[in-house]
């Protein structure tokens, strides 16, 4: 990997980023906010709401494989606490409560602190592409001009950290060629699906009220998923820029309505 590139890629990416405009009126009908706000308080805890690091108990290995890799953790991290505060903006905006634990927020520590940190990097690679189809469709349809617009700056983060993650994965050898390959390949899918099945459980009355269904929530997921997964395969060195490539993913993201 080109260290000096992400670290750059990250100290830029803080600049040009609008506040939505949290003093604007609210005009969402009753039968939506209700279960929006819900959607919001719960992503909130898990979109940097808890733990702002890397938390299984062999992570220090990573965090210290280089002093330059510590600084991008470090710098990854930032952003996601930096999601949880936009978030929080939108709870409070809409009367609701910064809620600090949820059955599934638990599991997810869970997991990603008992497995190991090779599992863990995989499981938030994972909440990355899962929660780009979400933020997507709340976007899409939301009833609030504000909390569209933190979607898009979500969403541009979230497509520099699925670049990072690619990044590093290509760097390490990933994927592996012949039935290993396949094996990985496989399990990819199946743990993203089962995150993305976590996710519509606890944030399908959001999507469904604002106007959105679960065919196009994993249709969406399911984008996400293969083009990773593809991206991978067609190159075995990692990108020089990596601005490129964000670049390319936020071409995908379609102009807020």
């Amino acid at each position: 990997m080109n260290y000096t590139n992400w670290i750059e890629y990250f100290k830029h990416n803080k600049q040009n980023r609008p506040e939505p405009d949290w003093a604007a009126p609210v005009n969402v009908p009753p039968d939506v906010l209700g279960p929006m706000l819900r959607s919001v308080e719960q992503f909130r805890l898990g979109d940097g709401g808890g733990p702002a690091s890397l938390i299984a108990y062999d992570a220090e290995g990573f965090r210290s494989s280089t002093e330059e890799m510590r600084t991008i953790v470090d710098l990854w991290f930032k952003e996601e606490a930096e999601h949880a505060r936009l978030l929080g903006c939108a709870v409070k905006r809409f009367g609701g409560r910064i809620i600090t634990s949820h059955w599934s927020f638990t599991a997810f520590c869970l997991c990603r602190r008992v497995l190991g940190v090779r599992f863990e990097l995989q499981v938030l690679t994972l909440t990355e592409l899962v929660s780009t189809a979400y933020y997507r469709m709340l976007r899409k349809y939301s009833p609030d001009g504000p909390l569209a617009a933190m979607c898009e700056l979500i969403l541009r983060d979230e497509a520099g950290h699925v670049a990072f993650q690619r990044a590093r994965l290509v760097s390490a050898g990933c994927p592996l060629p012949g039935l290993c390959g396949l094996w990985w390949w496989s399990q990819f899918l199946l743990c993203g699906y089962a995150a993305a099945t976590v996710l519509w459980v606890s944030h399908a009355p959001c999507l469904t009220a604002i106007g959105g269904s679960r065919g196009e929530y994993y249709a969406a997921v399911t984008h996400q998923l293969t083009r990773f997964v593809r991206s991978l395969h067609r190159t075995n060195k990692p990108l020089r820029i990596p601005a490129l490539w964000v670049k390319r993913a936020l071409a995908q993201i379609e102009p807020a309505k």
